[in-house]
């Protein structure tokens, strides 16, 4: 609480003197509360063992507030404190919330830069919540990672009603995520409204000095890809490709590159939403993605898919929205998973969840899922592991959940 307090006093004095930017300052924030009840048959050294926010009640709370300090100079400033019910004990004082409080957000973004462009500085949010490959922020509806990640970079964006481009660059710091950090990173991303219904998505991220904790350090490491979609009215196809590469050339590619193939479709049938996804990755490839299929198995690997299996995964997705009542969505979703192959029998898992909507800033959720394992062994399972016994298991998930924006 005393670094906080100091801060907000070093904020007050270097505010300008008439003080009129204060007449400009929002709150802004949400509050993620998410119980669940897991039973899952991972084992450490094959799948991912359950982490402490598998079972139990968690929450995430982020609050900062945002200022127009001059004209077209806004300041962005964003805290994070991620728990679980009983993590601090009845009596802690406050130094042992302080300790758990980070810094999610602390940017100023210029509008209107050179009359064309906006730049944003500093620690931020970036990408696309349901991005395979590229989102840094807080994600919703998963008790798997709660923390927000965020980026400590210089961003440039120009727009236009037709195409944008952006390119960002700065420090990377994932010591929170396993086996995997770098240096620094550059990359752009460039968006063009072909037609429209057709859009068109490049994009190129580079990683310095990455090192994934088992292959020696390379000049260069990372991902390009493309996104094409085609979504006139009540209809969505989508089709993504991406590359990674890496050694002490820029763009080289090695024998066993590591690529991904991700397809959706959807279509609204009256008040019926049909979806269908298919995901193809292979044992190399990685990423920064957030996608995060099903309540059980999705959620456990996260953004990297290709861990289902040492192999890669090939996965399919079927699912139908339905809206029958006033604020209540209805989803029910299938899945099949398998390593890239297909050499081992299918992973099947079925999920049911509900959306109340209360009113434009709360929303209660609920869910519940069913997955069970192929009959044949994986080929990650760890050896000596007797697979009948611990993978071949019912596995089930329920939670509730509610998320409040302010």
């Amino acid at each position: 609480m005393k670094k906080l307090l100091g801060l907000l006093v070093v904020l007050a004095l270097a505010l300008p003197a008439s003080a009129d930017v204060l007449k400009n300052v929002e709150i802004k924030g949400e509050i993620q509360t998410i119980a669940a009840d897991v039973h899952h048959n991972n084992l450490d050294g094959g799948l991912p063992a359950s982490n402490v926010y598998n079972t139990g009640v968690n929450y995430r709370v982020l609050a900062g507030l945002t200022a127009n300090l001059v004209e077209d100079v806004t300041a962005n400033v964003t805290f994070q404190h991620v728990d679980a019910w009983d993590g601090a004990a009845i009596g802690d004082d406050m130094n042992t919330y302080q300790n758990n409080i980070e810094l999610a957000e602390a940017n100023v973004v210029l509008s209107n830069l050179f009359d064309c462009f906006e730049l944003t500085v500093g620690r931020q949010f970036y990408g696309e919540e349901d991005s395979a490959v590229m989102y840094f922020g807080p994600n919703h509806y998963n008790v798997e990672g709660m923390y927000a990640p965020s980026l400590d970079a210089a961003k440039l964006t120009y727009a236009d009603d037709v195409k944008s481009f952006t390119v960002i660059g700065g420090k990377l710091d994932l010591n929170n995520v396993p086996l995997l950090d770098a240096n620094t990173f550059a990359g752009a991303d460039f968006r063009m409204n072909l037609t429209d219904a057709v859009k068109l998505q490049a994009y190129l991220y580079d990683f310095n000095d990455i090192n994934d904790g088992i292959n020696p350090v390379d000049r260069y490491s990372g991902f390009y890809g493309a996104k094409l979609s085609f979504a006139p009215e009540a209809f969505l196809l989508s089709a993504e490709y991406a590359r990674n590469f890496g050694g002490h050339k820029f763009l080289h590619e090695g024998k066993d590159t590591g690529y991904m193939v991700k397809v959706d479709g959807a279509v609204n049938i009256e008040a019926v939403k049909v979806r269908g996804t298919f995901l193809y990755e292979n044992e190399n490839f990685w990423a920064f993605g957030n996608y995060t299929p099903g309540l059980l198995i999705g959620h456990v690997f996260g953004g990297d898919m290709n861990d289902y299996s040492v192999e890669g995964v090939r996965m399919f997705n079927l699912g139908f929205d339905v809206n029958p009542f006033e604020k209540w969505t209805f989803s029910l979703d299938g899945y099949g998973f398998q390593d890239r192959f297909g050499r081992h029998s299918a992973t099947w898992e079925g999920d049911l969840t509900a959306k109340y909507q209360h009113n434009e800033y709360v929303q209660l959720f609920a869910g519940v899922g069913y997955a069970k394992y192929g009959t044949d062994e994986p080929a990650n399972a760890p050896a000596g592991v007797t697979y009948k016994d611990h993978f071949n298991k019912d596995n089930y998930k329920a939670q509730v959940g509610m998320l409040i924006n302010f």
